[in-house]
């Protein structure tokens, strides 16, 4: 897959501003990191492999995601806590036009209110990412949970 080093950069700070924006709790810059037009779903490992349809959360469009920040910042109730994310081996795997299809592997920890830390979820991101201008984003993000079955609701974005 050809990618200049500038592209690959703004991929990687794309992924790096992902991560930072969901773990300080920047949910409208979240929001900002997905193309106009994009979709976002978590998925389980074993309904991906089977190619079976059912997502854990599904969005199928940016005013679907920007409805799931609302209810996230005014609506939804849920244990307070913080996520860090830690992604890595970020692959480029494939390339049309200015959409680059990547892969990486990510594991997320929360720590609840008692400063208690636990693994949260890990598995794996297929993404498209659409390049405009040298600016990255999001047209499609799927994480696919190696762990389906989390220990309580996912309230954050993975």
């Amino acid at each position: 897959m050809t990618a200049t080093v500038e592209e690959r950069f703004a991929i990687q700070d794309l992924y790096a501003e992902y991560c930072a924006a969901i773990d300080t709790a920047r949910f409208y810059d979240w929001l900002d990191l997905f193309a106009g037009q994009c979709s976002y779903r978590i998925v389980p490992r074993e309904n991906f492999a089977a190619g079976l349809p059912l997502a854990l959360v599904l969005c199928e469009t940016r005013d679907m995601l920007r409805d799931r920040v609302v209810a996230l910042l005014e609506a939804n109730e849920y244990g307070i806590h913080t996520d860090r994310h830690i992604v890595s081996g970020i692959r480029l795997r494939e390339r049309h036009g200015d959409v680059i299809r990547v892969e990486a592997d990510f594991a997320i920890f929360q720590s609840d209110s008692e400063g208690e830390a636990k693994l949260f979820a890990v598995g794996e991101y297929r993404d498209e990412v659409v390049l405009a201008a040298g600016v990255a984003r999001f047209l499609s993000k799927t994480a696919i949970m190696d762990n389906f079955c989390v220990p309580h609701a996912i309230s954050t974005p993975i």
